[in-house]
């Protein structure tokens, strides 16, 4: 009997021990159902299986069913999430420090933006772990542009539309307000059905993603001008993280920091693309003259005053132009 019982013993050891080291760890994205985000994040997901043995689990819930980025964040924030892959916008309702890398009209390039981020991303991320999460890896999802459903060339044109903002950041809405344009919150799952009712007239979004959810079918006009890059990052809880065995660990952040990149490669193709796909269903892309996006510039550089220490950290601000204007130094050959 004795021998029985510790074998028992034993084999309810080993099967608790299994059971204790399996972790689910559920993720939820505004990216659509199908889309390079979604595909890639499954991909990674069968890779941190594998590492795993099959005792780390990855469900994805794409499409936004669990609500906006507000809303998964607050959900990670209680625990019935363990990870969220975001836009930048999200990202910075959990970091405002993020916010740093899309000011607008500050950065031109991927090249560009490539050197400024690889350089922030260790404050960004020391930042993003003192509130508890762990950034998994870093990507983009396009420049941003405005959507217009009638035609616009200057921003006191966008100024006389209601115009998309996310929900939930006031300063931004107040900045808004107070440079003269009528914002409308709202939640970017809203964003079709307020298109259609006549709610907004205009929103500011990257080419691919108005593409994949339809936008563009009620907003038939792009103005030709980057007005900021899209950043995102996938982020996990660090309590959950942190539950991993350490050896899994390493090979499953190596797995998704080359997700990261394979996608930040696919994502930048496909979002000159969509340009070309949206065109032929009847996108009219308004291209703009020198003269103009020089206005457009001015515009937005007199705000910067306005933008530096109130949407980003000053330290922040003057950080991401330093690099900018670096980069630019180097690529002319001018290094200082």
């Amino acid at each position: 009997m004795n021998r029985l019982a510790t074998a028992v013993a034993a084999a309810l050891f080993v099967c608790l021990s299994a059971s204790a080291q399996r972790v689910l760890i559920k993720m939820g994205t505004v990216a659509p159902e199908g889309s390079p985000w979604h595909q890639i994040l499954q991909q990674m997901g069968q890779h941190w299986r594998n590492i795993s043995g099959g005792q780390v689990e990855l469900r994805i819930y794409p499409g936004g069913v669990l609500g906006d980025e507000p809303d998964m964040i607050q959900k990670m924030r209680i625990g019935q999430l363990q990870a969220v892959a975001l836009s930048g916008s999200g990202l910075s309702r959990l970091e405002p420090a993020v916010a740093c890398l899309q000011i607008p009209l500050a950065i031109e390039s991927y090249e560009e933006l490539d050197y400024v981020r690889d350089r922030m991303a260790p404050k960004l991320e020391q930042a993003i772990e003192q509130k508890g999460y762990f950034v998994l890896n870093w990507g983009d999802a396009g420049w941003v542009h405005f959507f217009t459903k009638t035609p616009a060339r200057r921003l006191d044109d966008i100024r006389r539309m209601k115009l998309f903002t996310m929900a939930g950041d006031a300063d931004a809405l107040e900045l808004y307000q107070s440079a003269g344009f009528r914002p409308v919150p709202l939640a970017t799952t809203d964003m079709l059905p307020a298109l259609q009712t006549g709610l907004i007239d205009a929103f500011d979004v990257p080419p691919l993603l108005a593409m994949l959810n339809q936008w563009f079918g009620v907003a038939q006009y792009m103005i030709d001008i980057k007005w900021a890059p899209l950043v995102g990052a996938t982020i996990v809880s660090k309590r959950t993280w942190d539950r991993i065995p350490e050896p899994n660990r390493t090979r499953m952040l190596e797995a998704a920091r080359a997700a990261g990149l394979r996608l930040r490669g696919e994502i930048r193709k496909m979002g000159d693309d969509a340009v070309e796909a949206m065109k032929k269903r009847g996108l009219k892309v308004i291209t703009l003259d020198a003269a103009t996006v020089a206005e457009w510039r001015r515009e937005v550089e007199e705000a910067y005053p306005k933008l530096r220490g109130r949407l980003v950290a000053a330290e922040l601000f003057d950080e991401v132009l330093r690099l900018r204007d670096e980069f630019r130094s180097k690529a002319r050959g001018n290094p200082r």
